[in-house]
Formats: structure tokens, C-alpha cells, sequence
């Protein structure tokens, strides 16, 4: 198995970059307060029919030509089941996927967040003309990343430069650092 959610989380959108999507949309909700960490991630690569949908979540169906077996979204279904969550896949050929998972975020068997960060700057070397949008919301704020504004700001350099990439990691840290302080007093 994966050692924390950010791992499972970049399984999925692996699935999203090899399915030619241009823009990645990764939802995350983290409370306590309703003992719960879900997610979604939303695509508009090339989707899948109805009936590839009922088999997405069977480790042994896959669209690669290199391996037989596809396990992200089997790994990912039998952990939101096994951590009382709930798991759920809706395409259409030619508009993209929409994957939603969730867990209790008190489960004993729910593996940690992990480093978001660093999932989104390997998910960001995969392609870098693919763009992503990430939100991350907490019971006491949120963070939102966005990869256009990014590249806007940086006016033609890659985001690819290691700085740049190392910058990334960083900053969204920092910010899902910020979105889980109780600035309540």
C-alpha cells in the first residue's frame, strides 16, 4: 500500500495526465471538525464510457500497453471503503473524469495528508503544460493554487527551472500550513 493520501492522490492524477487532460482541478476538504478528508480531482482529458467506468476501480483492468494491472484507483476505493469513506467515478468520452473519494479523517487505518507540495511538483514535472488548480479547504481556512497565475507571473520561464519547481513545493505548503491554523483566540 501507499504510505500517506498524497501518494494515492498522484496515482489518480496520473491517470488525468495520460488521459491528454489541459486542466487538472484537485479539491480537498480537511476537517476535524466532520472527521473527514475528501477530495476530487476533475479532468477534462479524454473520459471514459460507461461501461470502462464500472471497471476503473478493478485493479486488473488498465488502458496501458506496459502493464496489465492499474492500481491507483483500486488502491484508492478500497481505502476510502476500508477508512468508513465513500468512492465514486463519473466520465464522459470526450469532456473528461471526475473522481471523488473521501475518508474518516479519525480512522485508524487513514494513512496521514502527506506532502502536498511535492505531489504537485511531481504531477507538475509530468507535464508542464497541463495546468492545475488546487484547493484546499480546513474547518479554519483555505489555500487555493493555481498554475495559470503562475505562469503568468513568471512570463515565459518554465516552471520546470528546479528553483521554480522547489519554489512550488514550498509555497504550497506554506499556504495549507496557513489554511489549518486556528487563528481563533
Amino acid at each position: 500500500m501507499m504510505e500517506d493520501l498524497a501518494m494515492h492522490i498522484l496515482e489518480i492524477l496520473m491517470n488525468s495526465i495520460k488521459a491528454g487532460a489541459k486542466l487538472i482541478t484537485l479539491k480537498i476538504r480537511d476537517s476535524f471538525n466532520d472527521d473527514v478528508i475528501a477530495f476530487s480531482i476533475e479532468d477534462d482529458g479524454k473520459g471514459m464510457d460507461e461501461e470502462m467506468v464500472k471497471k476503473a476501480a478493478d485493479p486488473f483492468t488498465t488502458s496501458r500497453t506496459t502493464r496489465r494491472i492499474g492500481m491507483g484507483l483500486a488502491f484508492m476505493k478500497g481505502l476510502a471503503e476500508t477508512c468508513g469513506g465513500s468512492f465514486a467515478i463519473d466520465s464522459t468520452v470526450g469532456k473528461g473524469t471526475l473522481v471523488q473519494a473521501s475518508v474518516q479523517k479519525l480512522n485508524i487505518d487513514t494513512p496521514d495528508l502527506g506532502n502536498l507540495g511535492e505531489m504537485m511538483m511531481e504531477s507538475i514535472q509530468s507535464d508542464e503544460n497541463i495546468d492545475y488548480v488546487l484547493e484546499y479547504e480546513t474547518d479554519y481556512g483555505q489555500f487555493v493554487f493555481d498554475t495559470r497565475v503562475i505562469k503568468e507571473e513568471l512570463a515565459g520561464v518554465s516552471l520546470l527551472e528546479p528553483e521554480i519547481l522547489i519554489w512550488i513545493k514550498e509555497y504550497i505548503n506554506q499556504g495549507i500550513e496557513q489554511a489549518k491554523e486556528d487563528t481563533r483566540q
